[in-house]
């Protein structure tokens, strides 16, 4: 292409190629482009710096504090002047910057951290510089965005290079306090605690700390502070505060809660007259709040405040081996008292007890917690009753008394842990362990006593069996004398019957006899009026024949015999009178006749 060209004309080419390359050098033109931020540094001038001072701010040479916008810029030329084009500084969502000053005035002894000025959030550098802004740490902050920093001036740390200072990218992260947590706030800047304060007082308008320099200018206290953090984010300088989350008082059903405050305004007692043995403050004081919290949850400051759970329930504290859920008689055991006969024993007792809401403030302020309570209180006024009152008694007595010595226990403890605004429900007795060898010698006499007893029982058992036997011998000889005098009864009774019976027999036979012979006379007497009668009809013999053929017809005499025989000779007769019977015998009724 440039064989076709004249020598003339390739010169005239040239010229205008190294006029185009190199015009914006030779012209002082610079372009930034807008992502860009253009540090501008003067290699001479007419002045120099002043010692000590880093960025010019009246051309001097070296980094000039004014930066170069996006754009065209002329009449920078490249021998008087470096031009870096350096990113614009991001700061992503959720997250914060630190800035470090290379310059600028220095921080006064009393603090740590720069002081903020106005600087456009540290993007105008000649603003910060004449506006007394002081070099190193700063107490002011980026939140998320982009910003044109000049870099020669200010070091901005962000979480992606927040390891190369040595810090944790966590750290640059905005502050999450959670629902149920609060955040205790402890500042590393401002003036120091007064003597005698433990924590730096209530600062208003900071914005919770997020205005580091309000909080320095309205006198804020460096360490921890009274102020806590509630729920939500925010945009903390790690510079200046560090915060800590702990979970919020829990004040659970039963409880109250009685505030011990170490910090807040002057101590003022408003216990009154009658209350003497403690002190009492309102809300916001040092001391013992009047007014406990009830249940719930409380943003408390646990670091400068100190919540005592006081149960507002029944408490059932046991001198004995068993402790309840609440651990507060864990220290306490079984009573050893003497008798007044020298005998030592153990008694196991159970104190109910009751702490009014109103009162729990009283108590805590007079013995500090409810485990003071049970400890320095309850413990020797329960013991040493019993110890006492023990020695007025023998065991026997006490053990035979015992429902009488715990009412008088019960009064006597009322009345004592009255005094200390407790109110005693109940007092009660459990086991008692008297000394082995007088119960043994009880045992045995408890026995001897019991078989004694049975004997008489088994004596009385065989008394009323005797008088058993004895009555029931007696019985049985009742019933066979019953029996015996009603068998003489019946015996008489059949006799007379007898006797009764023989002389109706007899009279019967007498009567019979009398009437027989009466008939008899009479028969007679008929007869012989008949035969006198027939005598005298027929005569005699004829009456007489007459009546022997009446007498052959009523006994059926036989006037013909059976068998006749008839023939001569001995022998043939008797044959003849065989024959005949055996003809007889089988012809019955028929007369046989047998001839020879």
């Amino acid at each position: 292409m440039f064989g076709m060209l004249s020598t003339s004309e390739i010169v005239w080419i040239a010229l205008a190629l190294a006029l185009l390359i190199l015009g914006p050098s030779l012209m002082g033109i610079v372009v930034i482009r807008e992502s860009q931020v253009g540090i501008v540094v003067k290699k001479f001038a007419s002045r120099n710096l002043a010692p000590g001072q880093l960025i010019a701010l009246d051309g001097e040479a070296g980094y000039q504090a004014d930066t170069l916008a996006p754009g065209i810029h002329f009449g920078l030329w490249s021998w008087q002047h470096r031009i870096y084009k350096v990113p614009m500084t991001l700061v992503a969502q959720g997250e914060i910057a630190l800035v470090v000053a290379a310059a600028g005035a220095s921080i006064p002894s009393e603090r740590i951290l720069a002081k903020i000025v106005p600087c456009d959030n540290f993007q105008d550098a000649r603003q910060f510089l004449l506006n007394g802004g002081e070099k190193g740490r700063q107490l002011g902050i980026l939140t998320a965005g982009t910003y044109r920093i000049n870099t020669a001036l200010f070091t901005v740390i962000t979480s992606a290079d927040a390891a190369t200072h040595g810090m944790s990218p966590d750290s640059l992260r905005i502050m999450q306090i959670e629902s149920d947590q609060v955040g205790i706030a402890t500042t590393l800047d401002g003036t120091p605690i007064e003597a005698g304060e433990i924590a730096g007082p209530v600062i208003a308008v900071h914005d919770n700390f997020q205005n580091a320099q309000a909080f320095v200018d309205g006198g804020g206290r460096r360490g921890l502070q009274e102020q806590i953090l509630l729920s939500g984010s925010w945009n903390l300088n790690p510079w200046f505060v560090q915060v800590e989350q702990v979970p919020m008082v829990h004040i659970p059903i039963g409880y109250v809660g009685v505030v011990i405050s170490f910090v807040g305004k002057a101590h003022e007692d408003v216990s009154g007259l009658d209350f003497k043995h403690g002190d009492l403050v309102n809300v916001g004081h040092k001391g013992v709040w009047v007014s406990p919290l009830y249940p719930g949850k409380h943003p408390i400051n646990t670091r400068i405040m100190k919540v005592e759970l006081v149960p507002t329930t029944n408490i059932v504290l046991n001198w004995a081996t068993r402790t309840e859920s609440h651990n507060y008689d864990a220290k306490l055991s079984s009573i050893t008292v003497r008798s007044r006969d020298g005998f030592a024993f153990n008694l196991d007792v159970s104190q109910i007890i009751h702490v009014g809401a109103l009162d729990a403030p009283k108590v805590i302020s007079r013995v500090g917690s409810m485990q003071n309570l049970v400890d320095h209180v309850l413990q020797p006024i329960v013991g040493n009753y019993f110890r006492n009152s023990a020695q007025d008694y023998t065991v026997l007595d006490f053990l035979g008394a015992r429902s009488q010595r715990q009412v008088e226990a019960a009064e006597h403890i009322r009345v004592a842990i009255g005094a200390y605004d407790v109110q005693a429900i109940d007092t009660l007795i459990g086991d008692i362990n008297p000394p082995m060898q007088l119960m043994a010698t009880q045992t045995d006499r408890k026995i001897a006593e019991e078989q004694r007893k049975t004997y008489e029982v088994q004596e009385a058992a065989q008394i009323q069996r005797q008088q058993l036997v004895r009555q029931t011998s007696l019985a049985d000889i009742q019933q066979q004398v019953v029996g015996a005098e009603q068998g003489v009864n019946i015996a008489e009774l059949q006799a007379n019957a007898h006797i009764k019976s023989a002389t109706g027999d007899s009279e019967a036979t007498r009567l019979k006899a009398l009437g027989e012979s009466e008939a008899i006379r009479s028969i007679g007497n008929a007869k012989a009026e008949a035969y006198r009668a027939g005598v005298e009809s027929l005569g005699a013999q004829g009456y007489t024949l007459m009546q022997l053929m009446q007498i052959v017809g009523e006994r059926g005499v036989r006037i013909v015999p059976d068998v006749s025989v008839t023939g001569q000779g001995a022998n043939g007769g008797l044959v003849d009178g065989l024959l005949g019977v055996m003809l007889k015998q089988q012809n019955p009724g028929t007369a046989t006749v047998a001839k020879n």
